[in-house]
């Protein structure tokens, strides 16, 4: 039997389909994006202003909006110029270990285990800067009984342990792509030994059999 083209195996499609086809071009000439990418920005503008309903009554809500605005300035001028230069070592490591070793590429690459816990322990900063470097102690003291020293040691320690948690699961990652090349260098033959060794004529039982 014969194989069909493909043009044999192609359901008759329904009028509207060129219409919609037509459409979600023009959208996104005019958007730039799919009509997901608009839903999913108007629900997280309908949170954020579930959110701003709560505390829009409350006295301090221009401090709020000053420092909400303060930490998005921040991020963008401050933070991020320093993520950039503290992933410009592994970027660097990652391009030489290209040069020294090009035919043995890293099971498991490590930028995003670095990445992930540096960035976590800089958005904490961030967020808990006054209590860290003790701004306001005795207004915070009065108010909840509590007081801001130990902060910072509680921020170091939190930043071990995202690093410590990090490195675990790069540790399992790299033990599970290193078994996985095993598995798979014991199920490929070996390319420098032949599948049917020729006869030795000097071992009996190996050369050719007399008719």
């Amino acid at each position: 039997m014969r194989p069909q083209p493909p043009e044999a195996d192609m359901r008759p499609q329904p009028p509207w389909s060129g219409v919609m086809r037509a459409a979600l071009r023009f959208w996104r000439y005019l958007y730039g994006e799919n009509p997901l990418h608009l839903l999913a920005m108007v629900g997280c503008f309908a949170l954020v202003g579930y959110v701003v309903s709560f505390v829009y009554a409350d006295p301090g809500v221009i401090a709020l909006a000053i420092w909400f605005g303060g930490a998005v300035l921040a991020h963008d001028l401050v933070l991020y110029p320093l993520y950039a230069l503290a992933d410009q070592p592994l970027v660097i490591g990652r391009w030489a270990r290209r040069k020294v070793l090009p035919r043995r590429p890293p099971l498991v690459p490590a930028v995003n285990h670095v990445r992930a816990p540096m960035l976590g322990s800089a958005v904490l900063g961030l967020i808990y800067f006054p209590t860290i470097s003790l701004r306001g102690d005795s207004a915070f003291t009065f108010a909840s009984g509590h007081s801001m020293v130990g902060e910072y040691a509680n921020w170091l320690l939190i930043t071990g342990v995202l690093f410590l948690g990090s490195a675990l699961v790069y540790a399992v990652r790299l033990g599970a792509a290193a078994r996985r090349g095993v598995v798979q260098r014991r199920r490929e033959p070996a390319l420098d030994e032949p599948e049917h060794p020729e006869p030795d004529p000097t071992v009996p039982g190996t050369g050719p059999r007399s008719a």
